[in-house]
């Protein structure tokens, strides 16, 4: 049996078959190690994907041999590789990094389901991006969704659970139009194959149900990715998550909705509402340069660390944004692989973070003063990580806004202030980066406070990891911006 041509279905039955296994496992250590492996299986996956994407193109796969659209079909092009790769690398690196960590916070008690539900994240998410047909879109939004709010309510903190149920009304408010949008989709074209849509609006007469759908599935998944204004579950979600699921989450269970907008608004609905682009500039816009700008002034009062990290996102999510909107190639290029870059940079952060909580037992920031001399390694991949964040040259942050920059510069007279503001942002990323460097490098540990060393080898190891990946995804652009670079042709109709 040729295995390469069942990867797409590979890709989610791994993790979903295992999830459950996973859960029976009452051996200490022994669900970590499986689901580890599990996840490093599915990150395999999706580099040998990733790898025939970009040699033989995109990779459509009928489930049960029913050809779409009659059947459901998973489809994976450069865009749903890049998110695959995302995904699956997050996860992998977060639970290598993340066993001493999370038996101190979830213990070996609720070990198996909490490993068990990690792994039905990934692969709802995984779902999310490599379905074709929306309801089955739906039903994976819905098993990552739910799964997540495991991880995040195993959290020692009690304020976990009103963070986790917070995020639960919200997420089913947002899947809830979603659904409701999809059905008026489905009642004007009969169709749930995204492909098959595409093809059917062009030949509905009555456009406004379907206008009314973009609302719907517009204002559902900007509640699911946290779009400013509707961004109030996530800091909360990330300050009381377990510090490792906090760093997969962070990388992660945005994209996926920001890729299913991104989807939706320009295969299905721009090609077909002769108002539509001038309605997703207007829109998103100013709500992205309000989410860069506010999200960034935010991070700069914060004295959590992790509160001030979710506020960061609010604002690099609003670099994605503004590249949606402009819709140019240039400017959705580096939407994309800002994608992969917060992801990134993200990623080393909430783990640099975690390794100052295992050790100080606090992501305050007055509790981490004088951390850097006592934890060197830690606070120089924080540094790396943050630098990444700003967009310093050589690193990958850079890469993404660089490309920003230069759209909002095609745009006309508009775009000189959006790339201003894009300054301002970074300016302020400056200023809150150095305010924990400032607390880290030049104040004294607190009277009495915990004695601080440096975070154990295992996890030290990872962290470096990823953050050094800020450094070489700045450098090497080849595989993102090639990835970025060919999905933005598609999306916009100038690929194959």
């Amino acid at each position: 049996m040729n295995l390469d041509a069942h990867l797409p279905i590979l890709q989610i039955i791994v993790p979903l078959m295992t999830a459950p296994v996973v859960s029976l496992l009452r051996v200490p250590s022994l669900p970590w190690a499986a689901a580890t492996v599990t996840s490093g299986l599915a990150f395999a996956v999706a580099v040998t994907l990733t790898g025939q994407v970009l040699a033989g193109g995109p990779m459509s796969y009928a489930l049960g041999g029913w050809v779409p659209p009659y059947g459901i079909e998973l489809y994976v092009d450069h865009f749903s590789a890049l998110l695959l790769l995302i995904i699956t690398g997050a996860s992998t690196v977060a639970l290598a990094f993340g066993k001493a960590s999370l038996d101190q916070e979830v213990g070996h008690e609720r070990a198996p389901m909490f490993y068990a539900a990690w792994l039905l994240v990934v692969a709802g998410l995984c779902g999310i991006v490599a379905t074709g047909d929306a309801f089955n879109l739906f039903v994976f939004l819905e098993i990552s969704s739910l799964a997540t709010y495991v991880l995040i309510a195993s959290a020692p903190d009690r304020r976990a659970l009103m963070a986790t149920f917070r995020y639960l009304i919200l997420g089913t408010v947002g899947a809830t139009f979603y659904l409701i949008g999809v059905g008026l989709i489905y009642m004007m074209t009969g169709t749930l194959n995204l492909a098959d849509m595409t093809d059917r609006i062009a030949e509905v007469g009555e456009l406004r149900p379907v206008l009314v759908a973009a609302g719907f599935i517009t204002v559902g998944l900007a509640l699911k990715a946290a779009m400013f204004p509707l961004h109030a579950w996530m800091p909360n979600a990330y300050t009381f998550a377990p510090h490792a699921a906090t760093a997969f989450l962070a990388a992660c269970s945005t994209k996926a909705a920001i890729y299913v907008l991104i989807r939706f608004d320009l295969t299905v609905f721009l090609p077909h509402l002769s108002d539509h682009a001038e309605q997703v500039s207007g829109f998103f816009i100013p709500l992205a340069v309000l989410a860069f700008l506010i999200g960034s002034a935010v991070a700069v009062f914060e004295r959590n660390l992790k509160r001030m990290l979710g506020y960061s996102s609010v604002a690099q999510i609003g670099y994605i944004l503004l590249g949606l909107a402009l819709l140019s190639p240039l400017a959705l290029t580096g939407a994309i692989v800002h994608l992969f870059n917060h992801a990134l940079m993200k990623s080393a952060l909430f783990m640099a973070v975690a390794c100052l909580a295992f050790r100080a037992g606090s992501v305050q920031l007055p509790d981490l003063a004088g951390c850097g001399r006592a934890m060197p390694l830690t606070m120089g991949a924080f540094v790396l990580a943050g630098l990444s964040m700003i967009g310093v040259p050589l690193t990958a942050g850079f890469v993404s806004k660089w490309y920003l920059i230069l759209a909002c510069l095609e745009y006309g007279p508009l775009g000189y202030v959006l790339a201003g503001g894009i300054l301002v942002s970074s300016l302020l990323a400056v200023a809150y980066v150095w305010k924990v460097v400032e607390a880290a490098y030049f104040q004294p540990r607190p009277e009495g406070a915990r004695e601080l060393r440096e975070a154990p080898p295992a996890m030290l190891a990872v962290l470096w990891l990823v953050a050094l990946g800020n450094v070489w995804f700045g450098i090497d652009t080849d595989l993102t911006l090639g990835l970025a670079e060919q999905a933005a042709a598609t999306l916009l109709g100038d690929g194959s």
